[in-house]
């Protein structure tokens, strides 16, 4: 993982080609790069985003900004009200319940990378 200005980065090797790809991967617009040394693939990586910005800027168009930590969830009633109760059993928020029962399900399935 690359990152830049709060934009991230993931990338693999092309054994073929013998060339590292990568996208960003943290934003909804498409942001690719590739390089076939280390250093390149760092300097393709920013260079995309600069790119990405510069012409964002020259189109007066807001760039898709890195995701806010937001979102909706829209879930059966009974699951809602459960998931409610276990928050204020456990003395906490619907919101921190929630983020950990995240955090818990993805370090369980191979995601321990993300870490608060």
């Amino acid at each position: 993982m690359l990152t830049y200005k709060n934009y991230v980065g993931h990338l693999e090797f092309d054994d073929e080609a013998e060339i590292f790809h990568g996208e960003v991967i943290n934003t909804r617009d498409v942001i690719t790069f590739q390089g076939k040394t280390v250093k390149e693939i760092k300097k393709a990586f920013i260079d995309s985003i600069e790119d990405y910005l510069d012409f964002c800027a020259s189109n007066n168009e807001e760039p898709n900004k890195p995701f806010s930590g937001k979102f909706n969830l829209r879930i059966d009633p009974e699951i809602h009200r459960k998931a409610y109760i276990s928050a204020r059993k456990a003395g906490e928020s619907l919101n921190t319940w929630v983020r950990d029962a995240i955090l818990y399900s993805l370090e369980h399935k191979g995601e321990n990378s993300l870490r608060l």
